[in-house]
């Protein structure tokens, strides 16, 4: 057995670089290849897709992702993907991803599913329990928001995805799962750790903290970001972890960005709470005896980290129905462009009113932008262009509808200098407000399935 295990990270989030799960994978000898889709708000756009199709509430792109790396496996056979695309329906994208690997003649692949995360379906008896849910930033009861819930996960740990691992499992496919539990778990199931090795768990949690971003601990968003060589082939990030839990952080051979010291220590502050304290359902985390230390070319170490039991509670990501939110942009080309701008501003909001609504929300803002005119035309108070952008937000559609019939018009009916208009009225968006809150973990019971892909 190998003294080091090679995890990487090819995605941040939903949304980043498609092709760069295929690209780690292929070239940088890892292990494991972790893929992070989530984001709080990412559930709340699951929830709308799923209920307009049943069948939705995952990741779709992570399918096409699984179909680029049938020729991977077919390289790797023992390379473990282990992803959260299944959002708020993970057996439905395994289903899908079972479909692509048997296309793909993969036959033999096991695919674990893990759930158990997803809190709706049992939240009125919760409540009905005695569990109030309250909002850890506002302490206000879940009563406030309960008929306007869309989605409620609790961030499970490491230890469900180390039984998929243990069962072989090729791909696992997760929900709503800590960030750096899926750094964790790949090195808990390697070296056997058991779920009161405080210390090594710590220095994976550390580890997945610092690759569950993507490129940003290789030069993404760095204080000198526009320093870093080959910013468009930034190269995602690897951590190789020991027995002991320590880590280096490394990224493949030939790729852009950077490893330094500082753009590790970036990373391991970002979103950092208490740094004596960072809580994680598999342990809690004492960051002020880390060192990070460069060890060669795009190689830093990270040593130290102090691990205590994870807190009792799992924290749960709560979201609900705000409302609806619309945003419209015109460019104003004038003299007191922004004095006009105002004033357009004050007329839209004046004809919804007289047409019957008070928005709950509404802000005008003139941005200075002057790629119209050339050279720009601006004295020492006044912009001479302006980006015009007007957003309004209320608890009824028809007042949000109102409010974007109202935009164009200025075309005819306002000042001087009006254009930007070509793509029409702005599209009215549902809202979906975040509810922080905690959950005994003791209530939350994972499964864990694992199902082999037949021909």
């Amino acid at each position: 057995m190998s003294d080091i295990v090679r995890i990487g990270n090819g995605q941040g989030f939903w949304g980043d670089d498609i092709d760069a799960p295929v690209r780690l994978a292929a070239g940088g000898r890892i292990d494991f290849l972790t893929l992070d889709y989530l984001a709080e708000v990412t559930m709340s756009i699951l929830a709308k897709q799923r209920a307009r199709d049943a069948d939705a509430g995952y990741a779709r792109d992570f399918v096409d992702v699984v179909t680029q790396l049938a020729d991977v496996w077919r390289e790797q056979p023992n390379l473990v993907v282990i992803a959260n695309a299944g959002g708020l329906n993970p057996q439905g994208c395994a289903y899908a991803c079972i479909e692509r690997l048997r296309s793909a003649g993969l036959t033999g692949m096991r695919v674990g599913v893990v759930t158990g995360d997803d809190l709706m379906p049992s939240m009125d008896r919760f409540i009905a329990d005695g569990h109030n849910f309250s909002n850890l930033e506002t302490f206000e009861l879940i009563d406030f928001v309960r008929d306007r819930l869309v989605t409620a996960n609790a961030y499970i740990g490491a230890e469900p995805i180390v039984e998929a691992i243990s069962q072989g499992a090729n791909l696992i496919i997760t929900g709503r799962v800590a960030d750096p539990s899926m750094t964790v778990a790949p090195a808990a199931a390697r070296f056997g750790w058991s779920a009161d090795d405080h210390q090594r768990l710590a220095g994976a949690t550390v580890a997945g903290h610092l690759i569950e971003c993507g490129t940003q601990v290789t030069g993404g968003i760095f204080t000198h970001w526009d320093e870093i060589p080959d910013p468009a082939n930034i190269g995602y990030p690897i951590v190789e972890v020991d027995d002991d839990g320590n880590c280096v952080v490394t990224k493949p051979d030939g790729t852009g960005g950077c490893v330094t010291s500082e753009t590790v220590k970036e990373q391991l502050v970002y979103e950092l709470g208490d740094p004596a304290a960072y809580l994680s359902p598999d342990v809690t985390v004492d960051f002020t005896t880390l060192t990070a230390e460069e060890v060669g070319h795009d190689r830093v170490a990270v040593r130290g980290a102090t691990g205590r039991p994870p807190p009792d509670t799992y924290k749960v990501s709560a979201t609900y129905h705000d409302g609806y939110r619309a945003t419209g942009t015109l460019t104003l080309v004038a003299p007191r462009a922004s004095e006009l701008g105002i004033r357009c501003g004050e007329i839209v909001q004046e004809r919804v009113r007289r047409a019957g609504y008070h928005l709950e929300e509404f802000s005008v803002e003139c941005i200075e932008t002057f790629t119209l005119m050339s050279p720009p035309v601006k004295s020492e108070d006044d912009a001479g262009e302006v980006t015009l952008r007007m957003t309004a937000k209320d608890p009824r559609r028809a007042a949000i509808e109102r409010f974007t019939k109202e935009i164009v018009p200025l075309v005819t009916t306002g000042p001087q200098g009006i254009t930007g208009y070509a793509a029409g009225r702005p599209k009215v968006q549902e809202v979906f407000a975040y509810w922080p809150t905690l959950i005994e973990r003791r209530l939350i019971q994972p499964d864990v399935r694992v199902v082999e892909v037949g021909s």
